[in-house]
């Protein structure tokens, strides 16, 4: 998904505590935190599009293995009139009591919906119940009591083979989607794995409420940032915060004092074991892969080099791009990266590389496309992109207002070449997403449209070119 912020932060020389990860790899840590919250921290001289000859001109990707030259497509801004795609099934959302979120709430990029596949043939549809929001005196504003219902339909009949009701916390994305039918359920202090029965064991507790997770594409890997003031360690049967993590950070507001208030770690998801943890001030959202994290350097005037940084040591280039603004990085693989970048005259470039370095594809939008929200299928052959068309170019420094919104796009292309396969309209609107999946195959994709969850069957997705495999280092 795409990283948000509230503005440019900076960090210092940190001195993350190294639990696993050799040394190498904790002296890069600072700059990734740097750049992690960095979101279009500051403008840059405008310059020409990358061109897919100095692409093609890496070092890591050999002559031999070279693609055909890339094209910079455009993709439209004209609303489909239907979806592109036949309708497999239609599941109506009245008999499960759904209710849409009140618009009042656009723009807060709260988590009301999560829709996701178990499998190729049950859906997890989960939402908040209306209701009274129950605080405990003392808590945070944000940390009041919310219900969730959670039903598991399957396909193409919509019959409900489960469902739940989840008292859940605070209002940011609470469920994430794993192999083998399997989810993490986020709630406090605790992160939870569910199953297609939607029976709930506790995987991992933290010495204080976890705000945010992130999951490396082959599902191995997990980065959290929690709440845990200094004077909290970590008790028996919790994951491990030793005493001496720390990271000297500038302080942008002075009227803040005292240690960093949230930490930020790296833990094998099966085990729980910690590989690195460092006290911050602000979420860190790093790009992190099975073998290393990724970073933007700027370059001169608007040019970024993108790089793979290895926790056994070293650093590697993926790919060179130019961005008015700090490049947003993704994996949509153990493969392969994309890379969001801000154009001059307004909209986002994305450019797709192998982790060895070799140019897949790239692709582009206009002003009036913005907000998006990216997802890929479990097996990284398919990408979804979900957007907000607007009345209005719109700015990395510019508000955005309800009324300027004309309808929420969702589109699905093909992580080898960048083809678009699949696009429709969604609704309601939900600016954090949630309204659409994808998925483990790519060959179905479900929404929220017209009072219904809709499914449509995709075309087989098409392998990564063999190039990109066999130019990783």
């Amino acid at each position: 998904m795409a990283q948000r912020g509230s503005g440019p932060k900076h960090l210092g020389a940190a001195s993350p505590v190294r639990v696993e990860i050799p040394r190498a790899f904790a002296v890069n840590f600072a700059a990734a935190l740097a750049a992690s919250l960095l979101l279009c921290a500051f403008p840059v001289q405008t310059g020409r599009a990358q061109s897919s000859k100095d692409l093609n001109s890496l070092p890591n990707a050999p002559a031999a293995q070279q693609l055909p030259p890339l094209k910079d497509h455009f993709l439209i801004d004209r609303l489909p009139d239907k979806p592109t795609a036949p309708l497999v099934a239609s599941i109506p959302l009245d008999p499960l009591d759904f209710d849409a979120p009140n618009p009042v709430y656009f723009g807060e990029h709260y988590s009301w919906t999560s829709l996701d596949f178990l499998d190729e043939d049950h859906l997890l549809f989960t939402f908040r119940v209306p209701g009274l929001i129950v605080r405990t005196p003392g808590t945070q504003e944000d940390d009041g009591e919310r219900h969730i219902r959670a039903v598991v339909l399957a396909l193409p009949s919509g019959a409900v083979q489960a469902d739940s009701v989840w008292t859940l916390h605070d209002r940011q994305r609470y469920l994430w989607p794993l192999p083998g039918g399997l989810f993490l359920l986020r709630n406090r202090d605790t992160i939870y794995q569910g199953d297609i029965s939607l029976q709930l064991k506790p995987l991992l507790r933290f010495p204080g409420p976890v705000l945010s997770l992130g999951l490396d594409p082959g599902d191995q890997l997990l980065t959290a940032n929690s709440r845990e003031p200094a004077s909290k360690s970590a008790e028996p049967g919790e994951v491990s915060s030793p005493s001496t993590a720390s990271a000297d950070i500038e302080q942008d507001q002075p009227s803040i004092s005292g240690p960093p208030a949230l930490v930020f770690r790296i833990l094998r998801r099966d085990t729980g074991k910690v590989m690195l943890v460092s006290r911050v001030r602000d979420e860190v959202h790093l790009p992190l892969g099975p073998n290393g994290y990724l970073d933007a350097v700027r370059g001169t005037g608007s040019q970024w080099t993108v790089n793979l940084n290895y926790f056994t040591g070293g650093t590697a280039q993926v790919g060179l791009v130019e961005s008015d603004c700090w490049p947003t990085l993704d994996f949509i693989s153990v493969h392969e990266v994309l890379a969001t970048t801000c154009k001059s005259d307004g909209g986002y470039r994305f450019t797709a590389f192998s982790i060895g370095g070799m140019p897949l594809w790239e692709d582009s939008t206009s002003g009036y496309t913005v907000w998006p929200i990216l997802s890929a299928s479990l097996n990284g052959l398919r990408i979804v992109r979900e957007t907000l068309a607007v009345t209005q170019q719109i700015g990395a420094y510019w508000a955005l207002d309800r009324r300027a919104v004309k309808a929420q796009r969702v589109r699905v292309f093909d992580a080898a070449d960048g083809n678009m396969i699949f696009e429709a309209l969604v609704d309601p609107v939900l600016d954090s997403g949630g309204n659409v999946a994808i998925s483990p195959s790519g060959r179905r994709v479900a929404l929220l449209h017209g009072g219904s969850i809709q499914v449509f069957s995709l075309p087989a997705p098409p392998p990564l070119p063999k190039a990109v495999s066999d130019s990783e280092p």
